[in-house]
């Protein structure tokens, strides 16, 4: 609680950075779990998806601070309520990380080579989304120094813009590789396709919830 009372003290969108780089410790622990299967070892996806459960824990410890002690009479740019509503979208690409860090090891699976470029094109898509989107949450101070205005404002709906074109060509993406899954359908069990197609409709959410929460963003600039 000290802790998150300095960062409150430092900004008050600290507390709301620092959460976000706890979830960024869960999105890069996906990175890992992709190469694991790429090399073949499922001890490897295991462990580290039991790492991706205990950062999303940690992320989770992060955020109910936040709630529980956010200050009554701190001075804030924005409504409590944005904030929370920010704080809840960054927890929702925690909680996806877990989600498809569990899903790896329902059981035994390999990406087929008749996939792979689709699949790390498809990945890399939604990573960069939400990339994009953690950039604009670290963009806040310099948004809280110029009271949401002027160039840095126009700056961040730049980069929003950016965010959904990206969330459209993550979306383009995944039609590819689905087209790609269903033409080559004989070459898996139905159990290994269905699993699949979870895993893949989870890490589209990653794009997904960063769009949303970059569009948050510009309605707070919108309403400026």
């Amino acid at each position: 609680m000290r802790t998150l009372a300095k960062l409150f003290v430092k900004s008050p969108f600290a507390p709301l950075q620092k959460h976000m780089q706890d979830v960024n410790l869960c999105v890069e622990k996906l990175k890992e779990i992709f190469q694991a299967l790429a090399k073949d070892d499922t001890k490897a996806v295991s462990r580290i998806a039991k790492e991706v459960s205990k950062l999303e824990a940690k992320a989770d410890v992060t955020k109910n601070e936040l709630r529980n002690h956010l200050p009554s009479n701190l001075f804030m740019p924005i409504s409590k309520g944005a904030l929370l509503e920010i704080l809840s979208l960054q927890d929702d690409i925690a909680d996806d990380c877990e989600d498809i860090a569990v899903l790896m090891t329902l059981r035994k699976l390999t990406l087929k080579e008749v996939l792979k470029e689709d699949f790390e094109t498809f990945f890399k898509k939604n990573l960069e989304t939400f990339e994009l989107t953690k950039v604009i949450i670290e963009e806040f101070d310099n948004l809280l120094e110029t009271s949401f205005t002027g160039r840095e404002a126009e700056k961040v709906k730049t980069m929003v813009q950016t965010v959904a074109l990206k969330e459209h060509e993550s979306d383009l993406s995944q039609r590819k590789l689905l087209k790609n899954m269903f033409r080559n359908e004989e070459l898996f069990t139905h159990g290994e396709f269905q699993l699949w197609l979870l895993i893949f409709k989870e890490i589209r959410t990653l794009s997904n919830t960063s769009e949303k929460l970059a569009h948050r963003i510009r309605n707070l600039l919108d309403l400026e």
